[in-house]
């Protein structure tokens, strides 16, 4: 399939994005409906996202993922910070620019968010976010009561809370920021503690382009960010896929294959039901 870098603008910062294009781009071919891919927290758009993407451009979607401001090729003055807010910032600028393109049929976008981004998309839709629907890919969504229990209770979120200020006051004067692994195993100033493959596999998450770091100034917004609370303002459909066993390249292609073979008229980039479906309240990074 095509690739097409590029840079989309929110606000001052650069954001670097990548479209994953249709092999038939004639003018015969028409618009086509568009999808942004987001994945895990902490992570870049050469990980999960440009998986699903290439699967979905080969089913005909024009697929974009991108790098949140701070992490990857783009911009952003505070780097390796997971901040809910700005990504949620950042996901809206990329599909107001997408919406813009003239080969893309700007009321048939979508997103596609796997794990930890699944909540900043739920929170951009409540927000406004112009998009048909959004599907999640074994979505993570917490709110600080139902996340505690994974870092150690009150206790250990008390503790990371004092490492976030310790942080925060570090960037206000200025001095460099603490930075902890994004993943380490058994490190308990790491972001993610748990056994994972993704992320140590150089085939799968432990790309060159990423960076195994985590201002710890992170803390402070992951721990008490409530994805819950923009479920009563969401309009549009949702369809929360639960994965079942770890990702590979088999099992990651065949949500955006199912998602791309729906109806236009009643699939998720189609028509605009008023209600959705409540995220779980548990799932796994």
């Amino acid at each position: 399939m095509p690739i097409r870098e590029t840079v989309v603008p929110d606000g001052d910062v650069w954001l670097a994005a990548r479209m994953h294009l249709p092999d038939d781009q004639s003018a015969e071919a028409g618009r086509r409906p568009g999808v942004v891919v987001t994945g895990s927290w902490l992570t870049v758009k050469e990980q999960m996202p440009d998986l699903y993407a290439a699967r979905l451009a080969a089913e005909g979607f024009v697929a974009v993922t991108f790098d949140f401001a701070g992490f990857g090729a783009s911009g952003g003055s505070l780097r390796q910070v997971e901040a809910p807010v700005r990504k949620m910032r950042n996901l809206a600028a990329v599909v107001d620019w997408l919406r813009s393109e003239s080969g893309v049929e700007a009321e048939r976008i979508g997103v596609l968010a796997v794990c930890a981004s699944a909540q900043y998309a739920l929170g951009a839709l409540a927000r406004g976010l112009p998009v048909s629907a959004l599907v999640s890919v074994a979505g993570w969504f917490h709110d600080r009561t139902s996340v505690a229990p994974f870092y150690g209770g009150d206790d250990g979120v008390a503790e990371r809370l004092q490492r976030a200020e310790a942080a925060s006051q570090s960037h206000l004067a200025g001095t460099a920021p603490s930075l902890v692994p994004a993943y380490a195993p058994d490190d308990d100033r790491a972001g993610m503690t748990m056994t994972m493959d993704y992320y140590s596999n150089p085939l799968r998450g432990g790309v060159p382009e990423w960076r195994n770091e985590m201002d710890e100034s992170t803390w402070a917004h992951w721990l008490t960010y409530d994805a819950f609370a923009a479920v009563p303002a969401v309009r549009v459909p949702c369809l929360f896929v639960l994965a079942t066993r770890p990702c590979s390249p088999t099992t990651c292609g065949r949500s955006p294959t199912s998602l791309a073979t729906s109806p236009p008229s009643t699939g998720p980039l189609g028509s605009r039901p008023t209600s959705t479906t409540s995220p779980p309240r548990s799932s796994t990074p």
